[in-house]
């Protein structure tokens, strides 16, 4: 009884040290694709409950010149994550197979980090999750905010 009691904790303790445990994927290797997507061990990820510029989507700075605001968005994603493991946890799929995910870095909400910095919007189509960000961050005239941007769900409707 004893040996099978230490068989099904040793087996346990593998299931939490894997990769995939509880609806979680621990990254060896990332990519990013923009502001809002990553490929995480091989599995195309958009975070839940934000939206960034396009990767071709232009802004304006607080001079009104534009800029790449897209670019600059998945820039700071990429400062975000660093060379950090990410930790995704899996909300549901959409139309395009993507898993959405709420993820992580180093305990730290990514997807509320880039709205908290300006660079991505809280996505009221689908979540309230990050409205207070968003606003705290409007109200800094940080990323986005310190210009003038469409966002980007009207941008992609203006550009089919």
């Amino acid at each position: 009884m004893i040996k099978l009691t230490q068989n099904i904790i040793s087996i346990l303790v593998l299931v939490l040290l894997s990769n995939y445990s509880f609806g979680k994927n621990i990254s060896k290797s990332n990519r990013i694709i923009d502001g809002d997507t990553i490929v995480l061990n091989s599995k195309k990820i958009r975070f839940h409950g934000i939206d960034t510029p396009e990767t071709h989507q232009k802004c304006k700075n607080d001079k009104g010149i534009l800029y790449a605001c897209g670019l600059r968005a998945t820039k700071e994603l990429r400062k975000i994550i660093g060379t950090n493991k990410v930790i995704c946890q899996k909300k549901t799929t959409d139309r395009y197979r993507r898993s959405i995910s709420v993820c992580f870095v180093n305990g730290k909400d990514i997807n509320s980090l880039m709205v908290k910095s300006g660079w991505a919007l809280a996505y009221r189509k689908y979540s309230n999750d990050y409205i207070k960000e968003e606003e705290e961050a409007k109200k800094k005239k940080i990323g986005l905010w310190a210009g003038q941007f469409i966002p980007p769900w009207k941008w992609r409707r203006l550009k089919r």
